[in-house]
């Protein structure tokens, strides 16, 4: 496994790392398959695992906080590389995407951003989340004292380690007043080959600034695996069966 380094944290991370969205009982998941699948990739070198409170409601994260004990106990998965753990803020309104009528009182405020950091800490079972991200953002909210306060508040109490956002679907450029405060260590956005849009500002500014940059659906969600065709089926209420 090829590894690199994570921007300015100075972290080296696998370049591949491991997206548990589908680990959180959506469409019919099984734990013991997904702790099984996780292992595996550790074994083979991913150190880089990202996850969110929205999924399955903490389910994900209580899955991969059982995987890093296992790592540390020597017992399935193995790795000579560290684990770099990454989660997200769900947005106080439950909304998704972010628009630009919502505002941040709604969204983040920082009583719901200290919330939602301790109730991941206790899911994953750590005392310092490595990456705490945003999962929606509109930039109107930059120049928010609250959601810039809390998250200096998180790093200096060593809640979290660095701090990034996961950007709007089509919308790679909705984040640049964000990283402009120099608050924001890393950027995750949808990049593959039928979106390529962050090549033309985003990424650009990113290397300028060493900010970190998390490739959302590289893959887009399955398509470009090379494993589905025209008489794939999923099981029913399965949300690719829109």
């Amino acid at each position: 496994m090829r590894h690199r380094r994570f921007g300015r944290t100075g972290w080296n991370v696998s370049e591949i790392g491991y997206g548990m969205w589908g680990m959180g009982g959506w469409t019919g998941s099984d734990d013991e398959e997904s702790a099984r699948a996780l292992d595996r990739a550790i074994a083979l070198g991913c150190s880089f695992c990202v996850t969110a409170w929205v999924y399955g409601d903490g389910r994900s994260e209580r899955l991969l906080g059982d995987a890093l004990r296992r790592t540390r106990r020597g017992a399935g998965a193995a790795s000579a590389q560290p684990l770099i753990v990454a989660t997200k803020i769900p947005p106080k309104n439950w909304k998704w995407p972010a628009k630009d009528e919502y505002p941040v009182t709604e969204t983040y405020p920082p009583d719901h951003i200290r919330e939602y950091t301790e109730k991941s800490l206790t899911n994953l079972g750590v005392d310092t989340i490595d990456l705490q991200q945003f999962h929606v953002w509109s930039d109107g909210w930059a120049s928010d004292a609250g959601w810039q306060r809390a998250v200096d508040d998180l790093k200096r109490e060593k809640l979290v380690r660095a701090v990034g956002i996961s950007v709007n679907r089509w919308q790679p450029t909705n984040v640049m007043r964000a990283l402009a405060t120099g608050l924001v260590d890393s950027v995750q956005v949808v990049y593959n080959v039928f979106d390529q849009a962050p090549e033309d500002e985003l990424f650009p500014y990113c290397e300028q600034r060493d900010i970190a940059v998390i490739a959302r659906v590289p893959f887009d969600e399955g398509s470009l695996t090379g494993t589905l065709s025209p008489e794939s089926t999923w099981p029913q209420g399965d949300w690719r069966n829109i």
